[in-house]
């Protein structure tokens, strides 16, 4: 028999009494300390609510995360009504630890109300919680449409399938990192064009409206600049199944803004990781990464997947241009 506060649960396997805790111990450590645990695990086990408020203040460079989607998933069961509440207190951590060059990029879906006065129609708690982060003081600097070419057909009323989701970056400060050399797209133009292109001295093309730019800027760089739709497919058997997680985020989609939003060794973090495709992907390119992630059983997933460290994703579909050396 277990007696307490319910912090443990009382398992037997065979003659064994198992003792198991039933939520993840509090941090106990200087914030330098938390914050090199954070980088040095990979993959932490630990509450954000009791984390985020004790890193040390500007000392992260992106934080790139999806966090639990308002009523969506068994794993987190946030009401849309209560969703902005909710959130603002990471954000608010989040935004003091942050460098004044760093980034928050979130990644949020909406919901259609499943009931009350809103019932049947697109709740609108995605936009509430962008208005209210841009009035806590984060800069709301674009919209991304994350594009699922595969995405899964379902039934919800008279509209047709979700075939995209929101990414929203919002920088700390006025001058925020940012490489588009990274993420370059290939011209969609013949070879001969691109060298000629180069030898244009007079490339701005304004029109009668007199909208225009200097494309000379952008012929020696060796690509195009992307759009802010990204393409990348779901992937259904990320990590062969991401230890049950029902939302694995697709590492193409991580590796977009990684590569944008942080320079080489920057510290990037996820505070709601899930299965660790965050701090999988900035590691693989070169950033400390850190996840915090409240569910035991995603961070062992989220491990095992830092110890291979094997791309298990489909590859992106944006083809990044080589650039011009």
């Amino acid at each position: 028999m277990c007696f307490g506060s319910g912090f443990l649960s009382c398992t037997w396997l065979g003659s064994m009494l198992m003792t198991v805790p039933l939520s993840p111990p509090a941090p106990r450590a200087s914030p330098a300390h938390m914050l090199e645990r954070l980088l040095s695990e990979g993959m932490t086990w630990g509450d954000s609510a009791q984390w985020l408020p004790a890193l040390p203040t500007e000392s992260v460079d992106l934080w790139f995360t999806s966090p639990p989607y308002a009523d969506a998933r068994a794993y987190s069961r946030i009401h849309p009504d209560r969703y902005v509440e909710w959130f603002l207190p990471y954000s608010q951590s989040m935004l003091s630890a942050t460098r004044d060059t760093g980034w928050l990029v979130l990644n949020i879906k909406n919901r259609v109300a499943k009931s009350g006065p809103l019932q049947g129609q697109r709740h609108p708690y995605v936009y509430q919680l962008v208005i209210a982060l841009q009035q806590q003081g984060w800069r709301w600097l674009e919209t991304y449409i994350w594009s699922k070419p595969n995405a899964v057909p379902g039934r919800f009323g008279p509209r047709t399938k979700d075939s995209f989701e929101y990414v929203y970056a919002f920088a700390k400060g006025p001058k925020p990192y940012f490489d588009l050399n990274a993420i370059r797209v290939p011209y969609k133009t013949t070879p001969e064009e691109i060298e000629r292109r180069k030898l244009d001295k007079l490339g701005r093309r304004n029109t009668d409206a007199g909208f225009g730019r200097d494309r000379t800027t952008t012929y020696l760089h060796g690509g195009a600049d992307p759009g802010n739709v990204v393409s990348v497919p779901q992937t259904y058997n990320q990590y062969k199944g991401a230890g049950g997680h029902t939302a694995a985020m697709p590492e193409g989609l991580a590796e977009f803004f990684v590569n944008s939003c942080s320079p080489p060794g920057a510290v990037v973090l996820d505070p709601f990781a899930g299965s660790g495709t965050t701090p999988v992907v900035a590691r693989r390119l070169g950033r400390r990464a850190g996840g915090l992630e409240i569910h035991k059983s995603f961070v062992d997933t989220a491990r095992q997947r830092l110890c291979a460290d094997e791309p298990d994703d489909t590859p992106v579909l944006i083809e990044l241009a080589e650039l011009a050396r």
